[in-house]
């Protein structure tokens, strides 16, 4: 089990995220937070590689700062919608465009996750399939008005007031607050400690 893997070891999480802390906490883990202050600027569209690129390069910038035996953990999460990348809304009325694009469709919530440990990196990528019912425009604006979609990715939070717009989830639930549980399990178990845990 992660906290098992990771009992012996210092962990940083290379994120402010509070759903991050959420979950890291759940797992029992105590990390140090380091958020990592770069340039997120991609020139790709492709998902995958956004976000698995854009992981390494948080991981690997706050690795830098720590000693190698440190385990530095980032991911990178974006919704992903008719071949189009939808980040954090810059403002309330892209936030309303965002939620109005996903309104009665399928996306796709991609997290990159990067772990840099021994001066070497690892990531790997989940992918969740997400379906929205249908939102009228008062919904979108009350939604608005929780604040809540101002720092998520895609505008909205399933584990928030935003739960109430989903009919239907394919894939892993902790995928889309942000971090892959079951996948980074596996990162851990099978390539950064290769069983030798």
């Amino acid at each position: 089990m992660i906290h098992n893997i990771l009992k012996d070891k210092r962990v940083v999480l290379a994120s402010l995220s509070p759903r991050r802390r959420e979950i890291f906490g759940q797992l029992g883990l105590k990390v140090l937070y380091c958020p990592a202050s770069i340039d997120e600027t991609m020139e790709t569209t492709n998902p995958r590689v956004y976000v698995t690129k854009l992981a390494k390069r948080k991981a690997s910038h706050v690795a830098k700062k720590m000693d190698p035996d440190c385990v530095v953990v980032a991911a990178d999460t974006i919704v992903y919608l008719n071949h189009e990348i939808l980040n954090k809304p810059e403002n309330d009325d892209q936030a309303a465009h965002f939620l109005s694009m996903l309104s009665e469709q399928t996306h796709y919530v991609y997290t990159g996750l990067c772990v840099c440990y021994n001066r070497r990196c690892y990531t790997d990528y989940a992918r969740t399939a997400v379906t929205f019912k249908r939102l009228t425009a008062q919904e979108i604006g009350d939604y608005i008005a929780t604040g809540e979609p101002t720092d998520k990715a895609g505008a909205y939070g399933i584990q928030g007031y935003g739960s109430q717009f989903i009919s239907k989830v394919v894939g892993c639930y902790f995928n889309v607050m942000g971090f892959p549980v079951a996948k980074f399990y596996d990162l851990l178990l099978n390539q950064v400690f290769n069983n030798r845990v």
